[in-house]
């Protein structure tokens, strides 16, 4: 069900806007711009989808609903949900998102200084079916923790793709210290030309493992990164891929993924 994708910790990708502008060094390599151009297209004008794209999830939900699954739904894969770009949609997509209890939407943003203003009016304590994350490349954007942890969120996480430098989390990791409940970490892949893929020292994953450990938080590895996505994921001799869930105490717990199909 839904728009499959390859990324491994999601079932399904919804874009209701397409098209974003680089903010940091993550995006330097994004692989939206190089998919973007493929399809002839602008990647750095926003545009607002098809209506069938844009109200896909509400067909989603009814299948949801029939098999008794909640999938995950990683939202705007080709865009950022704050970019302010999308202002004039945003209400629309949350409209979509309110009608799909049985989909759990997954908000990743760079743009972590405008999650205030673009969230809903009845946001109260986090809608129950989003999780809400921020993306951190190196210690310089741990910023956009401090502006994530100011909103309440039934799931709150961290991309650290592509880790382009030793990363320390451990102030904003768990309930009980500053509210991250899960980390996903990888290197990047694709590249540009004449800019190979950014490969992250092993020991940099290996501390956010601890990390996370130590914290008691759900650790996601994505991949080492190379030419192509997805490849080769095992760190010192087995595979990481806890998801966070939670009881109604708020209090994490981890499992591995299994998608919903």
């Amino acid at each position: 069900m839904g728009d499959r994708t390859g990324i491994e910790w999601t079932n399904s990708t919804w874009n209701p806007w397409r098209g974003c502008t680089k903010v940091s060094p993550g995006c330097a390599s994004c692989y939206m711009f190089r998919e973007q151009r493929r399809y002839g297209r602008d990647p750095e004008i926003v545009v607002r989808a098809s209506p069938g794209t844009f109200e896909a999830p509400l067909t989603w939900q009814n299948t949801a609903q029939q098999r008794g699954v909640k999938p995950l739904v990683f939202t705007c894969s080709w865009s950022d949900w704050f970019h302010p770009d999308a202002d004039p949609w945003r209400e629309d997509a949350w409209r979509v998102i309110r009608a799909c209890p049985d989909l759990t939407f997954q908000i990743l943003t760079k743009r972590a200084e405008r999650i205030g203003s673009g969230l809903p009016a009845d946001w109260g304590e986090g809608y129950e079916n989003v999780w809400l994350g921020v993306s951190i490349e190196n210690q310089r954007f741990t910023w956009r923790l401090d502006e994530l942890e100011r909103h309440p969120a039934s799931v709150r996480f961290v991309s650290a793709e592509p880790l382009l430098r030793p990363l320390d989390l451990s102030r904003w990791l768990g309930r009980a210290n500053r509210g991250i409940d899960w980390v996903i970490a990888g290197g990047e892949s694709g590249g540009r030309p004449g800019h190979p893929p950014r490969l992250p020292d092993p020991d940099w994953i290996r501390s956010l493992r601890d990390q996370c450990i130590a914290a008691g938080v759900a650790f996601f590895f994505k991949q080492w990164g190379g030419h192509l996505p997805g490849g080769e994921a095992t760190l010192d001799g087995r595979q990481w891929r806890q998801m966070p869930y939670f009881h109604s105490a708020a209090r994490s717990q981890t499992s591995e993924l299994t998608t919903a199909s």
